[in-house]
């Protein structure tokens, strides 16, 4: 991908940055040649960012020719509001205390270039800073208020805005960052769009083993994408992508749904999108959507302080009681006497004001069916843990075990289990989801929907092998062409 460093007069940047290519402003934007290029990183230092200038439009028209620019028009408009700038970097009130805690006086202005500054013990704040901005040059104006640092502003500096005796360090800084891995295309085949693939490397349960996630990467490239493992730190390069799938473990308050958030307004293809986390990470409106559709499902209690004497008249004993926001059999508990329901209950409801009760229903596997796109493409068998009346058991130590999973085809898997399983996952939405049900007595039920469902090399791909993955990736690739034209139109 070509590298196009943008300035008002090319005598403003007079630094030699190796693969980039410094290109006035009006040329940029009035010759054809750009207009046609097809794949570029536009890296804008225009002296002015306001409302139709230069700066403005150069932003503008490169994200309507489909390059990448930096800073991005949003990005522009988000730097004029100081509310909106503080709103954003509020999650940084640790980073900078710590950063700016030695200083003697109460107003500190912080450069920073391509994400690092002169005095590499701000470097922590300022990569911060850098992740959740994107702009190239930036200049963050701080002051200590009632012993505490606030932010007051941040705004974009011009090339020519850079001190003489800073031109060094800024040129090492855009060297460094130009020649990083994975910042400047490979020599490869060129690919037509870009791919974020979410994790989490230190998740001990992660929803695709590390086999999976290669497999992932390999179906993409073979269907013209550009897959790129990103973590939580990258949340501010987002826009730099067109496409991003979760393979973290999702709840509605963590860092994996504000990803999701993040990226639909950037205007990104999602897996799972931030209303699928929502609906699936929430047990009590599962309970209520499969009640309200006439679904199948176990005997269930919406449990609040007020019907707690409800729960073994309607239910009987053993039940099992589930937190909202549980997953991965974490949060989801079965009680077998009177003293150990009134005592799990009432440690459930200090966490939240309204909690599931369903009866206990033993099987020897569930059935996970799963859904992208409204279709179904996986069924799995998951047997119970030995020994436990879960699939997955947890011990006070905090180590696992699980029972095997057993891939079936499609076609051999009972259809009133497919066919129950896809109209519950096409009441959350079309994305990606895993539908749990039991057999019992020659019923069915559903026990709950997941987003994000697990697909483990080995285990879920079983029967389709390496096309499982090219499933999922294909999804990617019609959605990310059907918005293309959309836009073009």
């Amino acid at each position: 991908m070509r590298v196009l460093i943008v300035v008002n007069n090319p005598r403003d940047w007079p630094l030699d940055v190796p693969g980039a290519t410094v290109v006035p402003a009006r040329a940029y934007l009035t010759d054809p040649a750009y207009g046609e290029e097809r794949h570029a990183r536009v890296f804008n230092l225009c002296k002015s960012y306001r409302y139709e200038s230069l700066g403005y439009y150069v932003s503008l028209l490169a994200e309507a020719r489909g390059h990448k620019p930096m800073p991005r028009p949003g990005t522009i408009e988000d730097l004029k509001s100081p509310n909106l700038v503080r709103l954003l970097t509020e999650g940084l009130e640790e980073t900078t205390q710590r950063a700016l805690a030695p200083l003697k006086s109460d107003r500190f202005e912080l450069s920073i270039y391509f994400g690092r500054n002169m005095t590499s013990r701000y470097d922590g704040l300022t990569k911060h800073l850098f992740s959740l901005l994107q702009a190239p040059l930036l200049r963050a104006s701080f002051e200590r208020q009632q012993g505490q640092w606030r932010t007051r502003s941040i705004r974009p500096i011009a090339a020519d805005d850079i001190p003489p005796p800073h031109h060094e360090f800024v040129l090492q800084a855009a060297t460094d960052y130009f020649t990083e891995p994975g910042r400047v295309a490979r020599r490869r085949p060129p690919t037509r769009y870009d791919l974020a693939i979410l994790h989490d490397p230190d998740n001990r349960e992660p929803p695709s083993n590390a086999k999976a996630m290669q497999k992932f990467a390999k179906a993409a490239e073979h269907l013209g994408l550009q897959p790129e493992f990103v973590t939580r730190a990258d949340i501010g390069r987002i826009a730099q992508f067109d496409g991003l799938f979760i393979r973290d473990t999702t709840f509605a308050n963590h860092y994996t749904y504000r990803f999701s958030r993040r990226a639909v307004a950037e205007g990104l293809v999602v897996i799972d999108d931030p209303d699928s986390i929502l609906k699936c990470n929430n047990k009590v409106y599962l309970a209520e959507l499969l009640a309200r559709h006439n679904l199948p499902a176990p005997r269930t209690l919406m449990v609040h302080r007020d019907n707690v004497d409800q729960i073994e008249p309607k239910l009987a004993l053993p039940c099992v009681l589930k937190q909202p926001d549980s997953s991965f059999s974490i949060g989801v508990v079965r009680v077998d006497t009177h003293e150990e329901l009134r005592a799990k209950v009432g440690s459930l409801l200090e966490k939240s004001d309204l909690i599931v009760a369903q009866e206990w229903l033993p099987t020897e596997f569930d059935w996970r069916v799963g859904v992208l796109d409204r279709r179904v493409i996986f069924v799995c068998k998951y047997y119970m843990a030995a020994g436990h009346w879960q699939i997955i058991k947890h011990d006070e130590h905090g180590a696992w075990s699980e029972g095997p999973t057993v891939a079936v085809a499609v076609s051999e898997a009972p259809e009133e289990i497919v066919r129950t399983a896809l109209r519950a996952a096409n009441l959350i939405g079309d994305g990606f989801y895993g539908v749990d049900l039991k057999q019992v007595n020659g019923t069915h039920c559903i026990i709950e929907i997941n987003d994000n469902p697990n697909v483990d090399a080995g285990h879920e791909d079983g029967v389709l092998k390496d096309a499982l993955y090219r499933e999922v990736m294909g999804v990617f690739v019609r959605r990310i062409e059907a918005r293309k034209r959309g836009a073009a139109r």
